[in-house]
Parts: C-alpha cells; structure tokens; sequence
C-alpha cells in the first residue's frame, strides 16, 4: 500500500483521475439506461396483459425459466440483487481470479438486459442492487484495464463504483456515501472517500443531466411539530421495523432452504413465475415492476390503495428473489413500506398520512436492511423532507431494534457468505 499520494500535477496522478472520472460518468450513463428500458418493459408487460387475459398466467413461469436458465448457464455471479456479491469481492479483494468472477464487464451487461426481460415477464424488480453491482464492476474493469495500484483496486474503486451506482440510481448523493460506509461496512480513508465522494458527483450529475429527476416525490409542506404527532414514531417503526425484519429473515431462510434442495433452479424459477402470475392477476397487476409508480401515487393520493397491496407486493418481491434472476429489492421495498403507511394511515390516524407513509418507508427499509443511516438519508432525499430528519432518524432506530429481535444478521451480510467461503476456498 503506497504510503504517500503522487504529486498534484503528476501525469500518472491526472491519467489515474481521469480515467475514474470517465467511468463514474459511464456508471451513470448505464444508470439512465437502465432506468429508461425499465419503465418501457413494465409498461409493455402491462399492455398486454390489459388486453390478453391469458398473459397474467403464461408469460411469468416461461419468462423467469428462460431468465434464470440464461443467467446460470451464461451468467454465473449475475444472480439476484449483486449486493452480496460486492460486499464479498471487497472481503476477497487480494484474490483477483475469485473477485472477478463477481465483478466484471460481462456481469454488468448481464445486469443492464436480465433485469428487463424479468420485468416484460412481470417480476417484482427494482434496480437498486443491480445498479450497485454494475457500477462496481464497471469502475474494478476500468482499474484494471489501466492498471490502477491495487490498493485503489483493492478497497477504492470498488467501493466508489457501488456507491456512485446507489447515488445515480436514485439520485441521492448523500445516502449512495453513507451506504458506501455503512453497508459496505468498511471504514473510509481520506482518499479513498474522495474517490466515493468525485464518483457520486460525476454519475449522480449525468443521471440528473438527461432524467432530471432529482426530487423523486418532492412535498415541502411536510413538517412534524412537537407533540402528539410524534406518536407515530414508535408505531411506524416498530411495524415498519417488523415487517421489514420479517421480509429478510423469510429472504435468508428460505434461500438455504432451496440450496439444501437441491432443486433445479429453471423448475424454481418456474414455480417462483407461477407464484407472481397469482399474485398480479389478483393485484390487478399493481405488483408488476419496480414500485416506483404505485409509491409516487401513493404519495400524491393520485387513487386508493388495495389494503392488501404491500404483502402481495412483499410475495411477489419474494418470489422473483427466490426465482435468482438479477434484480434488486430497493425500490419494490420502498412501494411495500408506501403501502404498510398507508394501512397504518387509515387504520392509526395518530399523524398526518403523508408523513406517516414517509416513516413507514424508512422503518421497513431500515428493517429490511439493518442499515438505519442509508434508510432515513433516502428517503429524505428521495422525497425532500429535510423537515423530517428527526422523526425520520428516530423511526429508522425504532425499526433497527425491533429487526433484530427477528433476524439478528442483516440481510446482505448473510447474504455475501456463500461468496465469501468460495472465494476463500479457492
């Protein structure tokens, strides 16, 4: 590990930065890709399966078999969210055949294309995950070709790339460095969060620059007063909190359930696409895709919400994780705790609806996640409301404490051991 930084105006020093820089601007041009053919594919699946009724039963069991078939024949260590698999390449880092078989170009091309046929197949997809893996493979690929020192390989680039991925995927600069420290769950030199910091300007500006969408669900009225509305703090984040918990601990025991199986996971994939076409055609397809829209409909009170919509949308998030086609759990995870807000709303009327929604999404999030910091900084972000930093921040330790008394290992942690023990066997 060298021990002094290159001069300023040295040239390897300006090729080095410049060649992070670039990559940081392609994570967020990958980014808005992703974005804009995700949005198409939901809205195809959704026109079809207006007019064909037949569509709801047929194309989810084939389209998740023929996904995942591609994805563990062709694309091995694509699978699923990709979080895991960063987390364990960093926890590998001084084994570089084993961490590039989980972070490189071709499982970021993998990771742009799989995600959208699961969508056109009606999944339960978001690209929070997936939007991490890329930009992490894209930035360790970039350090390699140009032979970057390994310490920036090794811990820098790797970490900026999935930060800058978490940034521009949901435009939150703040929220993509607290997750690069606290999900990542390595402590920041100075340089090396220098190296997070330019990453999530670059890709977090070119994703703002061509979608310009920075305020996602933008309400400036929300305030919190003092006094009795502050009840909804325990109640959202001790709900929040378990159903959060619960959806992970369900996501852990039952991934080891199906590897100690043994199953074929095509004839998983299958049933797991059966599973989803029940579960859209009694949504009425409102679990079909990310959830981006059902939660900003939510939020502006565009249409009522079925009660039931965030379990069905918590089993159909479920069942297109168990099916291990690339995709991510951010976003479907936002729209089930919109939901659960909404039903505490109603049945709770302890606080206005609007911020008792916005608390539920951060307590599920910090529940499902243990990552309490990332939870409340997203949202706050995502929707504007720095009026809510207290109530936010409150409601995601709220639900910290009661996920841990259901799955006392956080998710992704879990998660990354299989990773981890094969890239230590080797």
């Amino acid at each position: 590990m060298p021990k002094q930084s290159l001069p300023f105006f040295s040239l390897i020093a300006w090729k080095q930065r410049l060649v992070f820089w670039i990559g940081a601007i392609i994570v967020g041009l990958v980014i808005v890709a992703m974005t804009l053919l995700s949005e198409r594919a939901v809205n195809l699946y959704r026109y079809f399966s207006i007019d064909y009724a037949w569509f709801h039963f047929v194309i989810p069991p084939i389209g998740l078999g023929i996904t995942a078939w591609i994805t563990f024949r062709f694309f091995p260590g694509s699978e699923r969210s990709g979080i895991p698999q960063v987390k364990a390449a960093l926890e590998i880092a001084a084994n570089p055949e084993e961490r590039n078989k989980l972070l490189s170009l071709k499982i970021a091309l993998a990771k742009l294309f799989l995600p959208i046929i699961g969508l056109f197949s009606g999944a339960s997809i978001g690209f929070g995950g997936p939007a991490v893996h890329v930009g992490a493979s894209i930035m360790l690929s970039l350090g390699n070709a140009v032979k970057f020192p390994p310490y920036f390989i090794e811990r820098g680039l790797i970490m900026a790339g999935s930060a800058a991925g978490f940034a521009a995927m949901f435009s939150a600069p703040v929220a993509g460095i607290i997750f690069a420290v606290e999900e990542m769950g390595r402590a920041l030199e100075e340089r090396i969060s220098t190296l997070v910091l330019t990453a999530i300007i670059f890709s977090g500006v070119t994703a703002y620059a061509l979608l310009n969408s920075y305020i996602y669900f933008a309400d400036e009225s929300l305030i919190m007063p003092w006094g009795k509305n502050w009840q909804a703090i325990p109640l959202c984040g001790i709900v929040g909190g378990f159903f959060g918990g619960l959806f992970s601990k369900i996501i852990i025991s039952g991934g080891r359930l199906l590897s100690r199986c043994r199953f074929p996971i095509v004839v998983i994939a299958i049933i797991c696409g059966g599973v989803i076409a029940m579960v859209n055609y009694f949504s009425d397809g409102a679990t079909v895709g990310t959830g981006y829209q059902q939660t900003k409909d939510i939020l502006q009170g565009i249409r009522p919400m079925d009660p039931f919509y965030p379990f069905l949308k918590m089993l159909a998030t479920c069942a297109t994780f168990f099916s291990g086609i690339p995709s991510g759990i951010f976003v479907p995870s936002i729209a089930a705790g919109a939901g659960l807000g909404v039903d505490l709303a109603s049945w709770f009327p302890i606080a206005p609806a609007p911020i008792m929604i916005l608390l539920t999404i951060t307590a599920y999030f910090s529940g499902l996640l243990q990552s309490p910091l990332t939870s409340f900084v997203i949202v706050m972000e995502m929707t504007n409301s720095h009026g809510l930093l207290i109530p936010l921040m409150a409601t995601a330790f709220f639900a910290l404490g009661t996920s841990k008394l259901i799955n006392p290992v956080p998710l992704y942690s879990a998660l990354c051991e299989t990773y981890k023990s094969k890239g230590n066997e080797a």
